[in-house]
């Protein structure tokens, strides 16, 4: 049983175990807070009962952090702060001791350094804050993957150990397989397309991906969960954007149901539910109205993609012109983009990002799905022998498709208001940290 299924077993004997969350140790009575994954409960022991002595005995010798296990009856107290409740104990058997101080305090961890947090992950994540931040994450997935089964996809799990990179570019972490090269997965992206030309027609993956970028921000990490989603017989990829907003949505208006007052309560922000479609703008009319509103200027070569500035200044650009949080950004130059990205007859790019709160949460696209175009959109790329596997996904017929993938830390981060992916991963794999 757990904490918060007390509720229903009023003046019933109970058992119940957790961490000793806090001992308080008077002339007549000892209390004890033992808190479990879901909430907290208050344990009353008088002293004055001759039948109690042993459990006062052992709890003058209890330390927090340790784990019991209590059986006694549940009383509804009103006078009780904490959840109205407390139990009675009979017997309280300790299950582990803590042997030591903490490393730290992770109640109030502000002076605490995050490096030293994560040494330390597991006192870390025991906070009220991180347990919910989790719980809120789990949620998130869940309400994600609900609509897209809703809505008839298929969830398949690819191979993370490749014969060839999965995205063009160098950045790969090269593994020895046998007396073979291999490559960690940066992306289902090409397994994403082979079921489609397999004739499923809707899929998505929840997995790690990993990208040996040697960056040290606050949004990077080697090793990240990204929630893949590709679907076929789409007329262009507005179809693409629709589904991923209205997806969104779903998941959002779902976890403010469940968790928007736990929000504003431990992360001090207020999840705010969009509404669809979210707006879109082309690059080039951002650039101008973020010069023209904000008097943000760049030089021309850079206008090719987004700055991490004009990112942020698309969340006020958003919220001033739109009322919302979300900007779809389209009409990237097509040679900044991965060589399966469609182009249209005027070699228009057929894609998107699509930016939260002033961060590019997903970049999605319409998939080249034509076999010749497909072959000379590599040839330009020089890419050859690493793509040819996948080149043959479309030989023998593939339907028109495209996707997104999203970075489930770092929607996280950006739904919670959290500064840093290294809080938001369970644990954070970056540059300069492999361990624990």
């Amino acid at each position: 049983m757990t904490i918060e299924e007390l509720k229903n077993h009023y003046d019933e004997e109970v058992t119940i175990s957790g961490f000793v969350d806090e001992i308080r140790n008077l002339k007549w009575v000892q209390f004890i807070v033992l808190r479990d994954h879901t909430s907290k409960v208050q344990i009353t022991i008088e002293k004055s009962e001759e039948s109690n002595k042993k459990m006062v005995e052992l709890v003058n010798d209890l330390t927090v952090e340790s784990t019991i296990k209590v059986t006694g009856k549940l009383m509804e107290s009103p006078k009780v702060k904490l959840n109205g409740m407390e139990i009675i104990p009979n017997t309280i058997e300790v299950t582990s001791k803590n042997e030591g101080e903490l490393p730290f305090n992770y109640k109030d961890t502000s002076t605490v350094n995050i490096d030293t947090r994560l040494d330390y992950r597991y006192i870390d994540l025991r906070s009220d804050k991180n347990q919910a931040m989790f719980q809120i994450q789990s949620n998130l997935v869940r309400y994600m993957r609900e609509y897209l089964y809703e809505n008839g996809f298929t969830e398949i799990h690819t191979p993370k150990l490749l014969g060839a990179a999965s995205e063009s570019g160098s950045e790969v972490f090269e593994v020895k397989y046998f007396k073979e090269k291999a490559y960690l997965a940066q992306s289902p992206q090409f397994y994403k397309q082979m079921a489609l030309a397999s004739g499923m027609g809707k899929v998505f993956e929840v997995a790690p991906c990993f990208r040996a970028e040697n960056s040290n921000t606050s949004r990077h990490a080697t090793e990240f969960t990204s929630f893949d989603v590709e679907f076929a017989y789409i007329n262009d990829f507005n179809d693409v954007m629709d589904l991923e907003a209205e997806m969104l949505k779903y998941a959002l208006e779902k976890v403010n149901e469940k968790y928007g007052e736990k929000i504003k309560e431990l992360f001090e922000t207020e999840l705010i539910v969009p509404k669809t479609p979210f707006p879109k703008m082309k690059l080039k009319d951002i650039y101008k109205e973020l010069e023209e509103r904000y008097d943000y200027k760049v030089k021309d070569e850079e206008k090719t993609d987004l700055t991490t500035e004009a990112e942020r200044l698309c969340y006020k650009l958003a919220k001033d012109k739109f009322d919302s949080e979300f900007l779809f950004v389209i009409d990237f130059p097509a040679d900044k983009r991965a060589f399966y990205h469609m182009r249209d007859e005027n070699g228009t790019l057929q894609g998107y990002d699509l930016i939260w709160r002033g961060v590019e949460i997903t970049t999605g696209a319409q998939r080249e799905h034509r076999y010749e175009h497909i072959v000379k959109s590599a040839q330009e790329k020089g890419l050859g022998e690493d793509v040819k596997f996948y080149l043959e996904f479309f030989k023998h017929g593939c339907p028109p498709h495209g996707g997104f993938a999203i970075g489930v830390d770092r929607l996280t981060m950006l739904l919670l208001g959290i500064p840093t992916l290294k809080e938001t991963e369970f644990l954070f794999r970056g540059p300069n940290r492999l361990t624990p």
